[in-house]
């Protein structure tokens, strides 16, 4: 089982690695989506960007996992007001089809579970602690 969770963090960090440098590659997109009650759009979504990577990063590293997750965990929450923009103005998105934008919204979940598991301790870390 932890060779599947290892490869499974290690997928979930290239995941966070490639969509953080797309904020850099193509910020168009993503200023697009920002809601509109945000301030200091261009910013956040480099900021945005930046915080993808490096906790995209960190989570190939083993000892940073867990804080790392915890990090994807708390940047999906913030991210999620603009999924749920998108989700609530699909006129503004006709490019996407109106389940796509609702399907988002449990695709966040799941990707906020996916992340949680990365927070919990691994068997092998709970083996030692408890021979030790």
């Amino acid at each position: 089982m932890e060779k599947i969770r290892a490869v499974l963090r290690c997928v979930l960090a290239s995941l966070f690695v490639a969509a953080g440098v797309n904020h850099f590659r193509d910020p168009g997109f993503y200023l697009k989506i920002m809601p509109p009650y945000l301030p200091f759009h261009l910013f956040l979504v480099y900021l945005s960007g930046f915080f993808e990577v490096a906790l995209g990063l960190l989570l190939f590293v083993r000892r940073y996992a867990r804080p790392a997750a915890w990090g994807i965990v708390a940047l999906l929450v913030a991210v999620t007001p603009a999924n749920l923009h998108m989700a609530l103005n699909p006129e503004l998105y006709p490019e996407f089809g109106r389940a796509a934008l609702w399907l988002r919204l449990p695709l966040q979940g799941v990707l906020i579970a996916w992340a949680y598991w990365h927070t919990r301790p691994d068997a092998r870390a709970n083996g030692a602690r408890q021979a030790g």
